[in-house]
């Protein structure tokens, strides 16, 4: 016990230092970018296998659509826009971006510039998100995971649908966080009470002829909404919602196993769609399964008994080289890769360094 508790003590202190000027996760990537080129052979493995990495249309057009269930903050007109409360009605709104400058001397070369947020612009009706989406476009949506404002949640799915060079709109859902270790408790239920608003979001994506596919990439404990929308949208919609939904991503999932494990045998073929990214030196999940009470979680979990679920399982535990290793999925190259060909259709079976068609 011992041990561990004092590897929790690191992992705060680790995990509270965050939140400075500069992105950890913007340097993370400036510092592992020059590394990831050289050392690992999966990324030109999977330009030659057919993906196209011209630039993201958020790079091009950044404009990011929001749907949130946090109370705004001063009408949402400027920082911190939405707060860690919770909402009496969900808001839809579009933030304009600025990227970084992506030249070649520029601070964003080395990690030291980042996207920001220049206004939010709520809308007066749900609806309204839908007309935003030119017709036949694919969207992608992101929920974020624990401890985070709405912020860093809206600038994430930037720089995830950035780093995979996403082609069609990007959504964040950002539910209501205290963005404090101390407060996994109140993120947990916050969480599961935004289930009801995902679902109306995506039951609107579905019922929109503009709208192409629907991907959903959710991270930590955003992962047990994504799933528990996922599974009232099939029990009203059935083999309609699998037919609309392109592909489903887990990132680090904070999810009790046997819970997780009723949820998908509910869910019928949308189980298929998903991809489960794994990592057992992931010491956030570690941290959470200790305040559990030692119940395993999803995220690092043992692969065969994931795939028993039918589900596609990717074990990033080779690529992780951080002390907490919660975050692959943006600050890690080869992470990035596998949500960009589970996005385009392309099945992943192995380990990033090894990925194949």
């Amino acid at each position: 016990m011992a041990p561990l508790l004092a590897g929790i003590r690191v992992t705060i202190h680790h995990m509270t230092s965050i939140r400075t000027a500069v992105s950890r996760r913007a340097v993370l990537r400036g510092l592992t970018s020059a590394a990831s080129m050289l050392a690992l052979g999966g990324c030109a493995n999977l330009v030659a296998t057919g993906a196209s990495f011209e630039a993201s249309d958020l790079s091009v057009n950044p404009a990011l659509l929001v749907a949130t269930t946090r109370k705004p903050v001063n009408g949402a007109r400027a920082k911190p826009w939405f707060g860690p409360e919770r909402a009496a009605a969900m808001t839809i709104a579009r933030a304009q971006l600025t990227p970084p400058d992506e030249s070649r001397f520029s601070l964003a070369s080395v990690g030291l510039a980042d996207w920001r947020i220049d206004a939010i612009e709520p809308m007066p009706r749900v609806g309204d998100l839908f007309a935003l989406v030119t017709s036949g476009r694919d969207v992608l949506i992101y929920v974020h995971g624990f401890n985070q404002t709405f912020e860093t949640a809206a600038l994430d799915a930037a720089r995830l649908s950035d780093g995979i060079k996403f082609r069609g709109e990007t959504m964040a859902f950002s539910w209501p966080s205290k963005a404090n270790l101390l407060d996994y408790g109140y993120d947990r239920e916050s969480a599961m009470w935004s289930r009801d608003a995902l679902e109306r979001v995506l039951d609107g994506l579905m019922g929109s002829p503009a709208v192409g596919r629907i991907h959903i990439v959710a991270h930590s404990i955003g992962t047990m909404l994504a799933l528990e929308a996922l599974r009232q949208l099939y029990a009203r919609h059935g083999e309609a919602a699998a037919e609309r939904i392109g592909s489903v991503v887990f990132a680090s999932p904070d999810i009790d196993m046997d819970v997780f494990s009723s949820s998908v045998e509910r869910i019928g073929p949308l189980a298929a769609k998903i991809t489960v990214i794994t990592a057992a030196n992931d010491r956030a999940l570690a941290m959470s399964r200790w305040i559990a009470g030692g119940i395993t979680r999803v995220g690092a979990a043992e692969k065969a008994q994931l795939e028993r679920l039918g589900l596609r399982v990717i074990d990033a535990s080779q690529q992780g080289w951080g002390i907490i290793n919660h975050d692959l999925f943006l600050s890690n190259a080869e992470i990035r890769q596998v949500i960009r060909s589970a996005v385009d259709g392309r099945l992943v079976t192995q380990a990033p360094q090894n990925l194949t068609r």
